[in-house]
């Protein structure tokens, strides 16, 4: 398809390195936390973390790229689209690292990937089964089951010698009001960075407190080339294939319904083909995200903010968005400082994240009809199931091995309960699906940033 001279409008050099630094300030913080609070949860060090935060901040820019210019006709959407994270395969990621390890997260990844690029020939076919009842019930497991890991972080950490001292509670309960004050008295770029102040200024007082060491950024490296399989080559486990591949497809749902909102921001009907493509990429930067060691990737709304905001929608802006990003990414001194926070900064920002990830499910639920008794049914035996098995370890340890890797993720198992359940309710309603571009999106309201 053309694209309209809006998507094709010439920014003057002297303006384009600022508007697209500012996209990548507006989505660092969503970008950054993910391998912050992946690393903190599984026990990694603060080298490996900041490679991490090198690795996905490189792989971001690289993402962005393949949707923004795209492979000719075949791969990319072609709209000014910038890339970062999923928050939501936070959750699934932390389990499958704990559980089976790093190589199979990553194979996970790449598999999942693999799925999402296949996916994209007959994506609306697969849209159906994933209604907001299905979505809000899994966005409300996600946020809830994760609040144990973030207090635990607000008590010092596991394993640190001064857990629950009321020293590290106060700095978690500042950071948090922090949060909830710039939500309250900012508006626009502030308000849209609330959890990057929080962590910042949190940080500071914790340099003051005596929680901050800054070894690991004088020990980095200023300039180091980005390398895969950093973790070792990828181990394929079915359990943890599956929970990607359920994810997945909550990305794309979620990316779709952006597609809609940044084409109608830019004035372009977006077409069947045009979806096609920009799942297309999204799946191929996946692969390339789980062989450099990095994450899924999903289309930010915050940038879309900008661009309504800003009323730039050239596409060269974002493309210097991920130039920067790039940069940034081979820079793993500018990686390391991320690493310093200390963890009672760290949980009470997760506090609010996944906390307010669980609020939102819980929103995206009110706006289905509960006066419904089956959908009341399915969204009660969906999220008890979820956050039981979540939060109550050893359940299933009396179970054949399969049964425990499957259903012993509670985030798995809520999720295909609800599945189920719909189908089994509801199946008039799948049946009667109109298969269309235009997806309500989810992905802004289950934004990480506030």
């Amino acid at each position: 398809m053309k694209r309209n001279s809006v998507i094709n409008e010439k920014v003057p050099i002297s303006k384009l390195g600022i508007l697209g630094f500012q996209h990548v300030l507006v989505m660092y913080s969503g970008a950054v936390l993910v391998p912050l609070i992946l690393g903190a949860a599984i026990g990694l060090s603060a080298k490996e973390i900041a490679f991490l935060i090198s690795v996905d901040l490189f792989t971001c820019g690289i993402a962005t790229l393949l949707q923004v210019v795209g492979i000719g006709r075949f791969v990319g959407i072609k709209l000014p689209i910038l890339l970062g994270c999923a928050i939501i395969s936070l959750a699934p990621m932390i389990m499958i690292a704990k559980n089976e390890g790093l190589p199979a997260m990553y194979g996970a990844i790449i598999v999942s990937g693999v799925y999402v690029f296949i996916l994209s020939f007959f994506v609306h076919k697969i849209i159906k089964f994933f209604p907001k009842i299905v979505i809000g019930c899994l966005v409300t497991i996600i946020g809830f089951s994760l609040i144990p890991p973030a207090l635990k972080d607000m008590a010092g950490g596991v394993n640190s010698p001064n857990f629950g001292d009321p020293k590290n509670y106060l700095l978690a309960i500042v950071v948090v009001f922090i949060i909830l004050s710039v939500n309250k008295f900012f508006h626009g770029f502030f308000k849209a960075i609330a959890v990057l102040v929080g962590l910042v200024v949190g940080t500071t007082i914790g340099y003051f407190m005596g929680m901050v060491n800054f070894e690991s950024v004088a020990k980095a490296q200023w300039f180091e080339i980005v390398t895969p399989f950093y973790f070792g080559l990828p181990e394929f486990k079915i359990s943890a294939i599956l929970i990607m591949c359920i994810f997945a497809t909550i990305t794309v749902i979620e990316s779709i319904g952006m597609y809609s909102l940044i084409g109608d921001i830019c004035e372009e009907e977006i077409t069947k083909n045009d979806v096609s493509r920009g799942v297309r990429a999204e799946g191929l930067a996946q692969i390339i995200g789980g062989v450099f060691n990095a994450f899924p990737y999903v289309t930010f709304s915050e940038n879309a903010g900008i661009m309504s905001m800003t009323g730039v929608k050239a596409r060269s802006v974002i493309i210097s968005a991920s130039m920067f990003l790039i940069a940034l990414g081979i820079i793993p001194k500018f990686s390391a400082l991320a690493t310093i926070i200390p963890p009672p900064v760290l949980g009470g920002a997760m506090l609010v994240i996944f906390g307010m990830i669980g609020s939102i499910g819980i929103k995206m639920l009110s706006e289905v009809d509960l006066s419904n008794n089956n959908n009341l049914l399915i969204v009660a035996c969906s999220i008890s199931l979820g956050i039981g098995i979540s939060v109550i370890p050893g359940l299933l340890d009396k179970m054949p091995e399969l049964i425990q890797l499957l259903f012993g993720n509670g985030i798995f198992t809520g999720t295909l309960t609800a599945i189920l359940l719909n189908i089994y309710f509801n199946f008039k309603d799948i049946k009667s699906y109109s298969e269309s571009p235009d997806i309500e999106s989810s992905n802004a309201e289950a934004s990480p940033t506030l």
